[in-house]
């Protein structure tokens, strides 16, 4: 079920979202969903490759904090 929003911006933002909406073919509530949903999962979601990626630091990353815990590490600088 679609749900509705209101959204105040200034005139140059909604000029601004007009015309990439029109570039872009889209109404300007599709163009917004549109870039809205694309930031979300291009800044939080993670595909199976960078999670393999991340997780394979965790041995490391548990190594490094039981050092830390045992005091074993020395500040340099």
């Amino acid at each position: 079920m679609s749900k509705t929003i209101t959204l105040e911006v200034d005139d140059n933002i909604y000029d601004t979202i007009r015309r990439a909406a029109d570039g872009d073919r889209r109404t300007m509530s599709k163009f917004i969903e549109h870039a809205a949903v694309n930031y979300i999962f291009a800044s939080n979601v993670v595909d199976d490759e960078e999670m393999d990626e991340i997780m394979s630091f965790e041995e490391d990353l548990d190594v490094g904090l039981e050092d830390i815990n045992a005091g074993k590490y020395r500040v340099v600088g």
